[in-house]
């Protein structure tokens, strides 16, 4: 769902990424049978690397996505495997693409990444909200320790 805040053990994010990616030399390779074929393979990938696609449109000259990206994965890391795994996967269906390529890659070197939406009123209320845990926890576990060379307790 777009804007909505994830989760994963030790961070709360919403990082969505518009990424549009072309075939090499701009080929006008995306239609039929191929298409769904890059569709299928896209989302099995993204499903690998817990990314969720949010909308998705294969044009028969390029892929536009709309991506949540978790904040350990780098957008250049997830391309690079999203790029250099389809690649893999199209050629071992689609032999003849190898050929029609050259066997090396089927998308172009570069992609286009934009971030999208900032909404300050939220990250406020996390910062907010993340002091006031801070402060519970820190309340919850604090012990009084004694100090070995003094014999004291700390507070």
């Amino acid at each position: 769902m777009k804007n909505e805040v994830r989760h994963t053990a030790h961070s709360t994010y919403r990082c969505e990424y518009h990424i549009v990616f072309a075939p090499k030399y701009r080929r006008k390779e995306i239609y039929g049978q191929l298409k769904k074929d890059i569709g299928e393979i896209l989302r099995k990938l993204c499903k690998e690397k817990n990314v969720e696609i949010i909308e998705a449109e294969a044009c028969p000259g390029h892929i536009h996505m709309l991506l949540s990206i978790p904040p350990y994965i780098s957008i250049a890391q997830f391309m690079g495997f999203l790029k250099g795994k389809s690649t893999l996967m199209i050629f071992d269906r689609h032999a003849n693409l190898k050929y029609k390529y050259g066997g090396i890659s089927f998308w172009c070197r570069g992609y286009y990444v934009d971030t999208v939406g900032k909404n300050e009123r939220i990250i406020q209320e996390y910062i907010r909200n993340q002091l006031e845990e801070d402060n519970m926890y820190e309340q919850i576990s604090m012990k009084g320790y004694m100090d070995p060379f003094t014999g004291s307790k700390n507070k």
